[in-house]
């Protein structure tokens, strides 16, 4: 994992990281790609992903074998008008040590409930994100690179 001089992330993906609850995530093994569903924190000093997940779904299993990952995000309420989300590339690992204390204490702060399932808690290290942004002007795009 590097988080060494990676440069700032732009607010505006911030705040919508921040906002947003749900991350559609990608995964493929043999070229068979798959998507799931998860509710994810982000971890704003470490430029991560947070969710909950157990080991043995489809998901986490693929993405165990091809750490490489994509997905995206909608806004927990959609204005149909005006549509925004992100669309993202990156690095799937367990959350352990140091790292996966500040993942589990941002999952928990988010959803205080899940802390009562079963499942572990899993990071997705962003590499690369695009965020539009058709609020103010149509076809706004903000990228942003690890």
């Amino acid at each position: 994992m590097d988080t060494n001089n990676t440069p700032d992330m732009p607010e505006a993906i911030v705040e919508f990281l921040e906002d947003s609850s749900v991350v559609t995530i990608a995964t493929s093994i043999d070229n068979h790609p798959y998507c799931a569903a998860c509710y994810f924190a982000y971890v704003p000093e470490l430029d991560l992903l947070a969710f909950k997940s157990d080991t043995d779904t489809k998901h986490i299993e693929d993405a165990l074998q091809n750490h490489n990952v994509a997905g995206s995000i909608l806004p927990d309420k959609i204005v149909k008008a005006k549509p925004k989300g992100i669309q993202f590339t990156g690095l799937f690992f367990k959350a352990e040590g140091e790292i996966g204390d500040k993942a589990k204490w941002a999952y928990l702060k988010k959803f205080p409930a899940a802390g009562i399932f079963r499942g572990d808690i899993w990071v997705i290290e962003l590499s690369k994100v695009k965020f539009t942004d058709n609020m103010l002007i149509f076809g706004k795009k903000t990228l942003w690179e690890r």
